[in-house]
């Protein structure tokens, strides 16, 4: 399933159900509804929390150590998941959404999303 994120103020968000489903519930939205709209009022609040998951991600990665860090990639180098395999943190998956959020609320329009 994909999730389609979309703004009058912005380029269109798409992602996967899954990584859709997990941001919308930082945001305290129902991710398994087909439809639904992050207003221009709610806008401020989930910039917030979008910024403040992506700050925690990465406190979080850059909290490991140098050893921890290469045997994870050596890993998953091993599983064959480098380059475009390799896998998207919160904070990568975050940020266009962000980005959009960012966007509408300076045009002030709201934000809708939709499940295809």
């Amino acid at each position: 399933m994909l999730i389609t994120f979309k703004s009058k103020a912005g380029a269109d968000v798409l992602m996967f159900g899954d990584a859709a489903q997990q941001l919308l519930a930082l945001l305290d939205k129902d991710g398994k509804t087909t439809q639904g709209i992050v207003t221009i009022k709610q806008l401020p609040e989930a910039i917030t929390r979008l910024e403040s998951a992506i700050g925690t991600e990465r406190a979080r990665l850059g909290a490991k150590s140098i050893d921890e860090r290469e045997a994870e990639e050596e890993a998953e180098a091993e599983a064959g998941q480098t380059g475009m395999a390799a896998p998207v943190n919160l904070a990568q998956r975050a940020w266009p959404l962000l980005d959009l959020f960012r966007c509408s609320h300076a045009a002030g329009e709201p934000v809708t999303w939709d499940a295809q």
